[in-house]
């Protein structure tokens, strides 16, 4: 437990969850840029929660000795793991209907007015596919399938990390 909740407080794990969503949006891109796989609005989305979890951990690696820092990269952390997982629960409903035709998908991200992500960086979040296509899976696994199996370990991690962390602070 103890070796848990000084995960928080190591500078290589936060540089490690840092790597990770760097790795998965690299492959996201391979994706739309070499396999002419088009990310629809929910894609999108899933993409700015993985960026998030990628703060995370930028954030959390310089300032992992800094408790307000910290607070701050795990708040990043959760808010990208369960938001990602919330849009790919809503996508996978979206693909798995037999009523598919009556979801339909914006065309334009509905990002803040203080920060139109898709205007300033087009190539990573202008929306240009179908949120009902099912256009690539892996082992009979969609792409917002596997998403939701990604969303929920970097959940799953976040929960364990801050309860062993909560848990040994209550302990001093």
């Amino acid at each position: 437990m103890n070796c848990l909740s000084q995960l928080s407080l190591n500078q290589r794990a936060w540089q490690l969850l840092a790597v990770s969503a760097l790795c998965f949006e690299l492959i996201a891109l391979y994706f739309q840029y070499f396999m002419g796989l088009e990310p629809c609005i929910m894609c999108i989305y899933q993409r700015t929660a993985v960026w998030g979890i990628f703060l995370a951990g930028v954030i959390g690696a310089f300032g992992c000795q800094n408790v307000v820092m910290r607070i701050v990269a795990f708040a990043l952390w959760a808010t990208g793991a369960i938001w990602g997982f919330i849009i790919a629960l809503e996508h996978v409903d979206m693909q798995s209907t037999t009523l598919s035709f009556l979801f339909s998908c914006e065309f334009e991200p509905n990002f803040p007015t203080w920060a139109p992500l898709h205007q300033w960086l087009p190539a990573l979040f202008e929306a240009t596919g179908d949120c009902g296509d099912i256009m690539w899976q892996f082992l009979g696994f969609s792409m917002p399938q596997v998403m939701l199996v990604i969303f929920g370990v970097y959940s799953a991690v976040f929960a364990i990390v801050l309860l062993a962390r909560l848990l040994k602070e209550k302990m001093v």
